[in-house]
């Protein structure tokens, strides 16, 4: 394809999107006005599910096929991350050197001491994600920059050691194929996909909301996986891989 065809796709393409902006911009409510459909529709769908977090319903109940394909954005991402980063023929891996003497004591013992304090607040944000602010995506983000921490002790070797890069792949195409998995076990159960067919249980219970917490996990997991694969084809880049 010529560089006159492609810009040609482009224009087409760009004014496409131009016009359907412009015509969902024209027909959406002015600010500050009384009429909020949005906000109608989706909170009483929350309460409806038993969901204290408004948001968290919207996000995995009221438009559960828009976070899917949210979801593969960063799956896709990890998978060309790791294709571009991988090692050429003219490259390949090496030990790294520790770093450890060149790091400061209050560093490393920060590395140290907030490693299993983030873990866990990573996973209170999953685990609470239905009830209170937070969920999959941003509990995910937490549990991989906890893990992360260790590279502050100055020790590659051991961020290397607690992270199995081939493990964590598993874990997020697992936690990917978690989500499409429940979007089909509801249509045997309800008939539509990614309907919240599990028991809702009480407001603000840990056992509430049907299927959102379990998307939830989903979610945290593949993220993570997700965000600890793609760093740690970042890391080998910079100190492991080398010209042959």
């Amino acid at each position: 394809m010529t560089r006159s065809v492609r810009l040609v796709v482009f224009a087409v393409g760009a004014v496409g999107v131009a016009v359907m902006f412009l015509a969902a911009v024209n027909g959406m409510p002015h600010f500050g006005g009384t009429v909020h459909p949005y906000r109608d529709v989706a909170v009483p769908a929350a309460f409806l599910h038993n969901t204290a977090n408004s948001v968290t319903s919207l996000v995995f109940d009221t438009r559960g096929i828009d976070t899917l394909g949210e979801e593969m954005i960063p799956f896709a991402s990890v998978i060309a991350v790791a294709a571009l980063l991988r090692p050429t023929e003219d490259e390949e891996k090496r030990e790294p050197r520790s770093s450890q003497r060149n790091t400061i004591e209050a560093v490393r013992l920060v590395g140290f001491v907030f490693l299993p304090l983030t873990l866990v607040i990573g996973l209170d944000v999953i685990a609470h994600g239905h009830i209170t602010p937070g969920g999959g995506f941003q509990g995910g983000v937490i549990l991989a920059t906890g893990v992360h921490l260790t590279c502050l002790s100055g020790s590659y070797r051991a961020l290397d050691r607690i992270r199995p890069v081939d493990t964590f792949e598993m874990f997020e195409a697992l936690g990917a194929a978690a989500f499409v998995l429940l979007g089909i076990g509801a249509i045997g159960t309800s008939g539509a996909f990614l309907a919240n067919f599990l028991s809702t249980g009480m407001l603000r219970g840990l056992l509430s909301a049907g299927t959102v917490p379990v998307f939830n996990g989903a979610v945290g997991i593949a993220v993570a996986s997700g965000f600890i694969v793609a760093l740690a084809s970042f890391f080998d880049q910079a100190l492991v891989i080398e010209d042959d």
